[in-house]
């Protein structure tokens, strides 16, 4: 679920298939050598909260299953890596596969059930390729579509009204694993799939059981299955027999190709029509800015120029002439705008950044975890330049109190995040679920913060100050300009939000797949798309702030500078309201605490969204404004 911190915000270009610059190197496998199966996390769509796999009882491995390495991205995500007991060797068929028997407690039993009420999936990898199941369509045709990880059990219909919901645990696991032969086969073969079916089978035996040789079982899946009982789970319940079978398929998949089926998406349609639904907003936005700045503002300096019309004309036709001597005026909170300005560039930069090496590659879904270890290491490096922006900004506004400055930029939206995250962090680990993140890695997330960022958030500072101030292009009267009556549509509050609805419906439709990534459980990797959605957000919240700033100094208020921030930054509040709208409709969460992480997590995303689309209207208006001006000469 912590991939949902993140993302927070992320896009691409042309569709990606499986293309692996670095990532996991491949591992051949001689025949009957051993392949390791390891268990990650037990988790749910209803819940959001994943749990260690022996949290419950479950059969363990004659080795300790200690935890694997972990990065980062996978400590904030809630991965632990352990062994599983399923044996497995290379190229070797195994059938009726005893894994152990087990002997419940009530208590026990009841935590088993809970977690199949709420619909817990059991999630491994093998060879780095993850657990999967094959959805079928109703009609029974399989499709190209796969689910992580099998469900932990079952859900039976009652046999009368007044009785419970029968459960069913799955405590045969038939695992199907998918080999490419290389061309040289002495070299070994290496694994293209891991799939499995699970089955819920009531187990008999005959005599007294045995450890260390258990007796032969009666029935197994390949017998009728008219005839089997599933294990149903009951007060009274003795013991479960946990089993599985192993079966290897050759494939013609190559290794290189082998996470293309995981990555399958069946809706390009859709993201097609969201791309095209995109574009025709931008050419829209585009021929109002063309219009602007092709029509309107060359004939107002070519009137301007002539001098022919009388003063009253040229104040009706020119209005945003008439404000030249106050358009450059700081405004109030100018510290404060180029803090936000500053941090918004530093989010900015760090998301270009990493949509461009996962358009490349370099982050794909084989390497673990490293879409968000890249994040926050982006993020902090790029300090440096968001110090850089503030300082620059703040030395325009002729402003003196440089380390002041500094400091809010390195420490307010780093804060205002750590505090939200830590205090969802208390209340996941309240539940005891793994995806707590230890408070030894919340400590290393400090040390990178005033460590790395802080750090080079001063020296960026340091340069920003240093450089010459920016200089306007016209001077600013001592006395300001009273501002007449605005109509109602040009009142602040109005005009900035009827600015965030374009650019957010321009990225609607793809954030439905992004927030289904983050809260379904589903693997997200078309950043082709992704990049070409990023795109055209950042034109679409560039077009529309430069159309409302034009209005706007037309109706002689020069107050642009907060406007044209809050302008395009306004789409973060329908992000925020499109995520309760998806709440509602998409999630069907069990828990009040799951409800508390959705909203927390999403409100995280909706301050990074707002800072940096922030900072792309408050840039796009700047460089428009100081173009106008400097366009005219004013005596």
């Amino acid at each position: 679920m912590w991939q949902g911190a993140l993302i927070c915000i992320a896009a691409l270009l042309l569709q990606a298939e499986a293309f692996y610059l670095p990532g996991v190197a491949p591992r051949d496998y001689k025949q009957g050598e051993e392949v390791k199966v390891k268990v990650v996390q037990l988790s749910s769509t209803k819940t959001q909260l994943p749990y260690e796999y022996y949290l419950l009882d479950f059969c363990k491995p004659a080795d300790d299953p200690s935890v694997q390495a972990e990065n980062l991205g996978e400590v904030l995500q809630g991965h632990r890596i352990l062994l599983s007991p399923y044996k497995m060797a290379m190229r070797t068929n195994a059938s009726e596969q005893i894994a152990c028997r087990k002997k419940y407690t009530a208590e026990q039993l009841k935590e088993f059930k809970k977690f199949i009420a709420e619909e817990y999936r059991v999630n491994m990898i093998c060879d780095n390729l993850p657990l999967a199941v094959k959805v079928e369509d109703p009609e029974g045709v399989t499709q190209l579509k796969y689910e992580k990880g099998y469900a932990l059990g079952m859900k039976g219909a009652k046999m009368a009204a007044d009785q419970d919901e029968p459960l069913y645990i799955n405590n045969h696991l038939r695992f199907k694993i998918l080999y490419h032969n290389e061309d040289d086969e002495s070299l070994g073969s290496r694994i293209v799939g891991f799939e499995v079916e699970p089955f819920s089978i009531k187990h008999e035996y005959e005599g007294t059981w045995d450890d260390k040789s258990p007796p032969k079982l009666k029935t197994w899946v390949g017998e009728d299955a008219n005839a089997r009982r599933p294990e149903f789970l009951s007060a009274d319940q003795e013991e479960v027999i946990w089993t599985y079978d192993v079966h290897w398929v050759e494939s013609s998949i190559k290794w290189a190709s082998r996470w293309d089926t995981y990555l399958y998406m069946a809706d390009d349609q859709i993201h097609w029509f969201s791309i095209l639904n995109s574009l025709m907003i931008v050419l829209f936005l585009a021929g109002l800015v063309a219009m602007i700045i092709m029509r309107t503002l060359h004939n107002d300096f070519r009137r301007y120029e002539q001098m022919e019309a009388s003063e009253e004309e040229a104040q009706e036709e020119t209005g945003w002439k008439l404000v030249h001597g106050d358009v450059f005026r700081p405004p109030m909170a100018a510290g404060w705008l180029s803090v936000l300005v500053g941090t918004g560039v530093q989010v900015f930069l760090s998301t270009i950044i990493l949509l461009i090496f996962a358009l490349l590659g370099f982050l794909s879904p084989a390497n673990r975890g490293a879409l968000l270890s890249a994040m926050c290491f982006l993020f902090v490096f790029m300090g440096i330049f968001g110090g850089y922006t503030a300082s620059r900004l703040y030395k325009m506004f002729k402003l003196t109190s440089w380390k002041k400055n500094t400091i809010n930029t390195a420490v307010l939206f780093p804060a205002t995040l750590f505090v939200i995250f830590f205090i969802l962090n208390l209340i996941i680990w309240g539940e005891r679920s793994s995806g707590a993140v230890p408070f030894g890695t919340l400590f290393a997330l400090l040390c990178m913060w005033f460590g790395i960022s802080v750090p080079l958030c001063f020296l960026g500072s340091y340069f920003g100050f240093r450089a010459k101030a920016i200089e306007h292009p016209v001077r600013t009267n001592q006395i300001p300009r009273q501002v007449p009556q605005q109509a109602w549509y040009m009142q602040p509050a109005v005009s900035v939000l009827i600015g965030g609805i374009l650019p957010f419906g321009a990225v609607f439709v793809e954030l439905f797949f992004i927030l289904s990534s983050l809260w379904l459980h589903q693997v997200y990797y078309i950043f082709g798309f992704l990049f070409i959605v990023f795109m055209i957000l950042i034109i679409t919240c560039a077009e529309i702030t430069i159309v409302m700033c034009y209005f706007q100094l037309c109706s002689e208020d020069y107050h642009w500078w907060w406007r044209s921030y809050l302008t395009s930054g306004s789409c973060a509040l329908y992000l925020f309201l499109y995520s309760i709208f998806y709440y509602v409709t998409r999630l069907e969460l069990t828990r009040v605490t799951s409800g508390i992480l959705f909203f927390g997590y999403m409100f995280i995303i909706s301050i990074a969204f707002f800072v940096f689309t922030g900072a792309i209207g408050f840039y796009s208006c700047f460089f428009f404004v100081r173009k106008i001006y400097g366009s005219v000469k004013v005596d």
